[in-house]
């Protein structure tokens, strides 16, 4: 077999084993005999151990927004997609949009403004702080740097930006999509009636004239 062949058979086993993985992408947080928290990819050798509370994955890992970044980062941002939740004027919400720019981390960002947003995030992290993340299949509620770096770092993300010159996220959007409102429109201009039709003057009626033998009501015609 080619070379070529073979190269392209290795590459299409590839693919198939990173979708295969992304499915079931998890990280693990792993608290050892002496305390010692730390964060992988791959289940603990306890059997009796389970993964942290984690989310479904999205059914799209946003495969064309990650096809131009390098092999590393683009492999941890299909497995591994990371999305923040934020709201106004909340400076840990800052603080984590500046972790993960700084850090090179594509990231998805949703604006949590409404009842509405507010009410999705809570069903989904079950909390009432901001800001949330969901790193693949788990959920980060408020900010931590050391933390969050552990996620990070289990998750495969390099810890030195790899992002292509002029790279920019996706503008933020809201939780809950609006719709927007459509006019109604507008009413046909109701016809004006038309103009009545000028009727013929009628004829005065004949007075009456002197009764006679010839004419005894005294018509006059």
């Amino acid at each position: 077999m080619s070379s070529v062949r073979l190269a392209a058979l290795a590459a299409a086993l590839a693919c198939a084993s990173l979708w295969g993985t992304a499915a079931h992408a998890q990280v693990y947080r792993i608290v050892g005999p002496d305390g010692r928290v730390t964060f992988s990819d791959r289940p603990p050798p306890d059997a009796n151990a389970t993964p942290a509370p984690s989310l479904p994955l999205p059914a799209s890992t946003g495969s064309a927004a990650t096809a131009t970044l390098p092999f590393e980062l683009r492999n941890a941002a299909t497995r591994f997609p990371v999305t923040l939740y934020t709201g106004k004027e909340c400076g840990p919400c800052e603080a984590a949009r500046s972790f993960l720019a700084n850090r090179g981390i594509p990231f998805t960002e949703k604006t949590v403004s409404t009842d509405a947003d507010a009410r999705a995030v809570r069903n989904l992290s079950g909390a009432n702080s901001l800001p949330f993340a969901t790193v693949g299949g788990q959920h980060l509620v408020g900010f931590s740097d050391s933390e969050w770096a552990q996620y990070m770092d289990a998750a495969g993300y390099p810890r030195t930006s790899q992002l292509p010159p002029g790279y920019r996220n996706a503008p933020a959007t809201p939780v809950v999509a609006v719709e927007p409102v459509r006019r109604a429109e507008p009413a046909a201009a109701a016809q004006a009636p038309a103009p009545a039709r000028a009727q013929a003057p009628q004829a005065p009626l004949p007075l009456p004239s002197d009764p006679s033998p010839s004419n005894p009501l005294g018509l006059r015609f």
